[in-house]
């Protein structure tokens, strides 16, 4: 289908303004001129909020603790900002888990792992793990039920879960879910090569260009382009892993590479839902107030998680058709 007109409206704004150049902009530039961009709506009511720090693979990292109501023994969502392992945060993201644990009924850890170029694979990576682990040693501190944790994330926030879950398989920490939000699941150049990648390489707010520039920001070594934690997608063992919801937008470059993991997810016995979302670009989730199916989005990424802890959060929660 055509672009969803509200969406139109977005690029054609965007289109209108200054485009980075890729090959000499700097991360801290970057990083900067995205947090100076007015902010989306800020999200869902919710009872609390808290900073905090947990462990990380190299020492503590910032975390903010979303809490839907006053319940205890929540379920428990540790999510991974997405950004191309380069730029975003906890702000950044702010509306998504606010949504996610209103209308899942679910505590929502949100992590902030580091960054490259400064800390460069497979730091960003092993943080995941790390603050997984740490998630569930302290979920009784937390509020949250340990039997009911599961891992979220958006963009290169969907590598981080999809890693966590495949890294940890056979750990003892029984994840129930894994939600991947156009996940960026292929550093490897092979990824040039789906049709999504070249159809939609640019004028999709997500560029071809602006992912080589991810790509060689996170990578310092090329040759860890096809490390399974850095492009889960390779995994050739995906038996035993959680369930998984994949939401992926038609106009993305990595909508294939989304719904390619699905399907191999699928072809190894796993429970897997796959919904292209119609219309949609990369990132459309956080457009809140903006773009009408965000917050559409937000409500079948929230319906999967209820169900997967079998629709029973012990939280207010919220659902809406999608």
């Amino acid at each position: 289908m055509p672009l969803d007109p509200q969406a139109r409206a977005v690029l054609d704004a965007m289109a209108a303004m200054p485009s980075p150049d890729f090959s000499t902009l700097r991360a801290a530039d970057y990083r900067a001129a995205l947090a100076a961009m007015p902010p989306f709506a800020p999200g869902d009511p919710i009872a609390a909020q808290q900073d905090l720090a947990i462990d990380g693979a190299a020492g503590p990292l910032p975390a903010r603790l979303y809490r839907p109501d006053d319940g205890t023994s929540l379920p428990l969502v540790v999510y991974f900002h997405g950004g191309g392992f380069v730029v975003c945060g906890l702000d950044s993201h702010d509306n998504i888990c606010r949504g996610l644990a209103r209308r899942s009924g679910a505590l929502v850890l949100s992590v902030d792992y580091r960054l490259a170029p400064e800390a460069c694979f497979p730091a960003a990576a092993d943080d995941a793990v790390a603050a997984v682990r740490w998630a569930a040693a302290h979920a009784a501190q937390l509020g949250a039920d340990p039997a009911r944790i599961a891992v979220a994330g958006d963009s290169a926030g969907g590598n981080l879960a999809a890693v966590a879950c495949q890294q940890l398989r056979g750990s003892g920490i029984a994840l129930q879910h894994q939600l991947l939000l156009y996940p960026y699941l292929d550093c490897t150049d092979a990824a040039t090569g789906s049709a999504s990648y070249r159809d939609c390489a640019a004028g999709y707010f997500l560029s071809a260009a602006e992912l080589d520039w991810y790509r060689a920001q996170y990578l310092a070594n090329p040759a860890h382009a096809t490390d399974v934690r850095a492009s889960p997608l390779y995994q050739r063992d995906l038996h035993g892993l959680p369930p998984a919801t994949i939401i992926t937008a038609e106009f993305d470059p990595l909508r294939d590479q989304g719904e390619a993991y699905g399907e191999a997810l699928q072809r190894a016995g796993g429970n897997v839902t796959v919904r292209r979302w119609p219309g949609q670009f990369h990132g459309f989730i956080s457009m809140q107030g903006v773009i009408d199916a965000a917050s559409h989005a937000l409500d079948a990424a929230a319906a999967s998680l209820r169900q997967a802890w079998g629709g029973n959060t012990g939280g207010s929660g919220r659902q809406e058709a999608a």
